[in-house]
Order: structure tokens, then C-alpha cells, then sequence
């Protein structure tokens, strides 16, 4: 039986959460109110509405629904602005080695990912072609830690939720991979992300014995 590895793509194939934050950060002095990198840990894995649902909170700012549908659409501009030069050299470390060995032996890969642009992500880095399936935002409607979005990668990669893997740096993301009965690993603190079948500070830490390893195991 195969098994499925599932990555998600904000600070674990790419580290894009410098450009969300800016994106946040220049809404938030429009908004009259600053914003820190430490309220930024706060919006890890979560989804744009659910962060400026956060981001008024922080700021006390009160929004009507229009306003709010504005906000979320100029921030998605300004950081599409960020990420438009994003290229190879924007990958994590180590991650073209370990999506190689799994394409090599024919495993099936899928993004599991709360993000809206995680399709033009992958294109302008040029890993596009390692995946064979890609969750994200478009195709979801409930965020981690709620598992929809890995049990429907799952799903499409045609493989059992436990015979799948997932990489996570986010916490609300080893709460859905371990509520779908998968294999979590933990990109990061080991600390934050305690949760985590396996944890790893980045993928140089990961070795591909360890992932043939949990190929083999049943």
C-alpha cells in the first residue's frame, strides 16, 4: 500500500508568512493601530477571514460587512504584490530532496494548505509538477484545526487517511493531521508543536531513511 505525504506550504515548502505579515501589517496602520510579529504567530494555519477577524479584535476596530469584504481584498492585492517576484531561491531548505525521493518512488504528494494562492506559490518556486493533488482555501470551507482539509487530500490522492503523512509548522495543523488519524510531523519549535508524531526544526533535520522508514511501517 501506498502511502500519501501531504505538505503544507506557509513555512514549510516556503517561508511566505514575512509577506502575509507585511500584507497585515500595512492594513493595520491604515487601520490606525500597529502590528506586531509576535500577533502574527497568532495567524498561523489560519485562514484570511478567521486573521482579520483577529486583526479588528487586536486593533478594537469594528468593521460592517463591506468594509470587511474590502479589507480582505486588499490585503490578498498587497500581498500578491509581495509574492509576485517569488522564485526558486524562496524554497526551504532541503525540501526539493525529500519531494524527490518520494516522486522517484512513485508516492503520491499532495499540498494541504489554508492559503488561496498555493497553486501560483508552487508555479513561480517551479515545484508545481511534485504535486499530484492541491487543497487549499479554494477548495475547503472549514479551517485547521478542523482535519476537512487533509482528509480531502487524502481522499483525492486515493490513499487512507493512516497511510498518510503530513508536515506542519503550525499547531491548529498537527491538531487536524493527527484528528484525520494521520502521521504528523512538526516543521519547527518542537515546543509549540509538541503534538507531533516527529518533530524536526526543518527538513535538514530529515533524512530520507526516516522517510523510508515510514514507508515501510504498516
Amino acid at each position: 500500500m501506498k502511502k500519501g505525504f501531504i505538505f503544507d506550504l506557509d513555512g514549510v515548502i516556503v517561508d511566505t508568512a514575512k509577506y502575509h505579515y507585511l500584507a497585515w501589517k500595512n492594513l493595520a496602520n491604515e487601520l490606525g493601530f500597529e502590528f506586531t510579529k509576535e500577533q502574527n504567530e497568532l495567524f498561523k494555519g489560519v485562514s484570511r477571514k478567521r486573521c482579520l477577524e483577529i486583526l479588528l479584535e487586536i486593533g478594537e476596530v469594528e468593521a460592517t460587512q463591506e468594509q470587511f469584504d474590502t479589507w480582505m481584498i486588499e490585503k490578498n492585492v498587497d500581498y500578491l504584490k509581495y509574492i509576485e517576484n517569488m522564485d526558486a531561491s524562496e524554497i526551504l531548505p532541503d525540501v526539493p530532496k525529500i519531494l524527490d525521493y518520494l516522486k522517484d518512488r512513485n508516492h503520491p504528494i499532495a499540498l494541504g494548505s489554508a492559503s488561496k494562492n498555493a497553486q501560483p506559490i508552487l508555479e513561480k518556486v517551479g515545484l508545481l509538477s511534485y504535486f499530484d493533488v492541491i487543497v487549499d482555501g479554494n477548495n475547503v470551507t472549514k479551517a485547521k484545526p478542523d482535519p476537512e482539509v487533509f482528509l480531502l487530500a487524502a481522499k483525492q490522492l486515493g490513499v487512507n487517511s493512516s497511510d498518510c503523512v503530513v508536515f506542519e509548522d503550525a499547531v491548529a495543523g498537527v491538531q487536524a493531521a493527527n484528528s484525520a488519524k494521520m502521521i504528523s510531523i512538526g516543521i519547527g519549535d518542537e515546543k509549540v508543536l509538541s503534538d507531533a508524531r516527529y518533530n524536526f526544526k526543518d527538513f535538514t533535520e530529515i533524512d530520507t531513511n526516516f522517510i523510508q522508514d515510514l514507508i515501510n511501517k504498516n
